[in-house]
């Protein structure tokens, strides 16, 4: 039995983050009419794919399933691409990096120990 208020919340928010179901199905990796099935409440996602969504639009998960959709909840967001969402590790917080963000912290964790602290002692000045 497909949960009515999921099937909502899912359009609500894809269409609030100005992204197409081809949009969401690829950050999924699943087809279109994958998750057209979901919008629809012909199939419900498994867990997996409900987190995924949940870090999409930047919410939990009881606002995914269970919550009425509230557009305040997405006051003051970013665009999502080109960015790329980061974890913190131990934590729960969440950083968007655009490619050049991603680029110089790769570029960082290959650096010398000497360079790192030249980069680091540039940045605390």
């Amino acid at each position: 039995m497909a949960n009515l208020q999921l099937t909502k919340n899912l359009y609500e928010y894809r269409k609030a983050n100005a992204l197409t179901q081809k949009d969401v199905s690829e950050y999924l990796n699943i087809s279109r009419q994958a998750y057209s099935n979901y919008e629809t409440g012909k199939r419900d996602p498994d867990l997996g794919l409900l987190v995924k969504l949940s870090e999409l639009y930047e919410i939990s998960l009881n606002q995914l399933i269970v919550d009425s959709f509230r557009s305040s909840t997405l006051m003051f967001r970013e665009v999502r691409p080109p960015y790329t969402v980061a974890h913190r590790e131990h934590s729960d917080t969440t950083l968007i990096l655009t490619e050049d963000e991603c680029d110089l912290i790769l570029k960082y964790r290959q650096a010398s120990a000497e360079d790192r602290r030249l980069v680091c002692k540039v940045l605390h000045e």
